[in-house]
């Protein structure tokens, strides 16, 4: 079971590929070194809350493995909208850690902050991210065209959204399936 939590420094563990820190997986995760590992997990992390976004670790909760990292960026304050993103160590994917992080993130954005929007955006090409939004009950809004870019040039952009009546019309469904199973 996943957990999320601040970076701090417990976070680096030694990998298996000659005694590299395993720091915040990623696209452009490599190659990591001890320090810089370090100053992630010690004040890059940190230094995103103080008003653009904050990154959090997605650890192993049985394990203290680190899994993952999920943040949030392009924080809106006066529109309380935010744009989440993740990434998950390639040994870890396919159990639904994204989505599962992606989730909490949201609820937390929304009942805890009071935040009205939050936007994923997925490439066109990574239909494993936009699986994720969707298993993490994100609403899919459409094609921002030539919106984004990755290290082979440009591309489009898929935006998928959450707000507060998602998470209603989510909480709804919920019940009604509890109720539903207690009535079997």
């Amino acid at each position: 079971m996943p957990v999320i939590g601040p970076w701090h420094a417990g976070t680096l563990r030694p990998s298996a590929s000659g005694g590299q820190p395993s720091g915040p997986p990623g696209p452009n995760a490599q190659p990591y070194t001890r320090q810089g590992s370090a100053d992630w997990c010690t004040k890059i992390s940190h230094s995103l809350g103080t008003g653009d976004g904050i990154h959090f670790a997605i650890v192993d909760a049985n394990t203290d493995r680190l899994l993952g990292t999920v943040g949030l960026k392009k924080t809106d304050w006066r529109g309380l909208v935010s744009e989440i993103g993740y990434s998950v160590a390639p040994w870890a994917r396919g159990r639904g850690i994204a989505a599962e992080a992606t989730r909490t993130i949201g609820h937390w954005l929304m009942v805890d902050h009071g935040f009205q929007r939050m936007e994923l955006k997925a490439a066109t090409g990574n239909l494993a991210s936009q699986w994720t939004a969707l298993k993490a009950c994100l609403q899919r809004e459409g094609i921002m065209r030539n919106a984004g870019f990755i290290h082979a040039g440009r591309v489009d952009l898929v935006l998928f959204t959450l707000t507060p009546d998602d998470l209603k019309s989510q909480f709804d469904h919920d019940q009604s399936r509890a109720n539903t199973a207690d009535h079997r």
